[in-house]
């Protein structure tokens, strides 16, 4: 279905790939420390510089990019509209020694509406795209409702279907396709039958703890253990009821137990990012992104320590 697009910006994109190797770049840490990102939703008023310039300063591994600006759709920020920005974009973290490990597109899986989901697939696809000339691993991609007046079954099997679509287009690519556990797909089962139907080299899971918890309740050592080998990014957030209302608060304060879900992943063998999902986007009065980010890194790694 995709097999030509993909062949061009393959084929495009092949000596970026190739230019990277060569140059001998390396985003490692050493083995003690784990892999800390944090995304750009907890950031909206930074420039790309001043991203890339805290993330560097504050001992980050990678970033995730939700926006820039205020600017979602990130094939429309100026620093991804052409081939030369998107090469200079990616020299620029390069150079900070910062991975652009991420791009969270918007794009929903379950639309039975058909115009809907043309909308988002070409939206999927060109984020695949521009992940691919960044030298990007993951595209984040929602599932993300399973609504009442449909059949459960046909919804969760065309979400099923359309993330194995994906995953089928970027094949050849540096690209994995990452359904995260968001919205109403967040019961352990549902996960583990989508994943299970879709299972393909280029696709995975993004385990959103908090997500899951807050609404399952389940606690992360009955989740941990039936979706791990799908799992290849984490969004990891904290929050407490406040006035009858589950807020956010700063990482460790709440009651989401987010560091059994990360001992759990530390001696599962887990290899990918530890990712600070911030929503300071869709929360503005939650802490400024100058005391959040820097604050999560010196709790996971007093933690790890």
């Amino acid at each position: 279905m995709y097999s030509s697009s993909r062949r061009r910006f393959i084929k495009a994109g092949s000596g970026c790939v190739g230019a990277l190797a060569l140059s001998g770049v390396s985003f490692s840490l050493p083995s003690k420390k784990p892999l800390l990102s944090f995304s750009t939703l907890g950031c909206p008023k930074w420039t790309w510089s001043e991203i890339l310039d805290f993330a560097s300063r504050k001992g980050y591994a990678a970033i995730e990019i939700r926006g820039i600006l205020g600017e979602m759709d990130l094939v429309k920020c100026p620093e991804f509209s052409s081939r030369e920005k998107i090469t200079t974009a990616r020299k620029q973290a390069e150079d900070k020694k910062v991975r652009i490990m991420g791009l969270g597109s918007s794009a929903n899986l379950h639309h039975q509406d058909a115009e809907l989901w043309k909308k988002d697939l070409e939206s999927a696809k060109r984020f695949i795209e521009l992940s691919h000339h960044l030298n990007c691993p993951y595209v984040r991609v929602f599932p993300n409702r399973l609504p009442k007046d449909e059949d459960r079954n046909a919804t969760i099997e065309r979400i099923s279907e359309r993330l194995l679509s994906l995953g089928q287009f970027a094949k050849g690519s540096n690209v994995t396709v990452l359904m995260e556990t968001h919205g109403d797909v967040v019961e352990t089962p549902v996960l583990k039958q989508i994943m299970k139907s879709a299972a393909h080299s280029n696709t995975g899971l993004l385990w959103d703890v908090f997500n899951m918890w807050s609404v399952t309740k389940e606690p992360p050592s009955k989740v941990y253990p039936e979706i791990k080998e799908y799992i290849r990014h984490t969004h990891l957030k904290d929050g407490k009821m406040i006035d009858g209302k589950m807020q956010y608060v700063l990482f460790g304060r709440g009651e989401c137990p987010v560091f059994e879900a990360i001992d759990l992943l530390n001696k599962g063998g887990y290899k990918g990012y530890y990712g600070f999902e911030w929503e300071k986007v869709w929360h503005p009065d939650i802490e400024e992104p100058e005391i959040a980010i820097p604050d999560y890194y010196a709790v996971m790694m007093k933690h790890f320590q």
